[in-house]
């Protein structure tokens, strides 16, 4: 059953510029160590970044709450399945906050935009 809806959409030049000016101090806050290895193994890595920029805010909508709901941006993560489709990976303060609701994922992103969708679900039962 889905719970909650988010959708974010960011313009990949924002997150090129807080790079260039902020380096790794940006990366390292808001991103965990496997995203920025496979955004950095991108080819227009700006393009990864951004992507996965847009999904953790769309998961934070969808969850009802911002930054200041108790999450950081590092409380969660934007890995990829065996498959290489996106997936949450959730820290234990997410997890609380989530009980035995899941957090479905799309991401997109073109030369200027990344756009994501979070799609929050409960199964009951499972």
């Amino acid at each position: 059953m889905v719970v909650a809806t988010g959708i974010d959409v960011i313009e990949v030049g924002r997150i090129r510029q807080a790079i260039e000016r902020w380096g790794d101090r940006f990366l390292w806050r808001v991103f965990t160590p496997a995203e920025i290895g496979y955004c950095r193994g991108k080819r227009r890595s700006e393009l990864s970044f951004a992507a996965r920029f847009a999904a953790k805010e769309a998961v934070l909508k969808a969850l009802g709450i911002g930054l200041k709901g108790g999450l950081g941006w590092r409380d969660l993560e934007i890995i990829n399945d065996e498959l290489g489709a996106p997936v949450v990976r959730p820290g234990r303060r997410m997890l609380d906050l989530m009980g035995s609701k899941r957090v479905l994922i799309s991401l997109s992103h073109i030369r200027k935009l990344a756009i994501a969708v979070a799609i929050l679900v409960d199964d009951p039962g499972e």
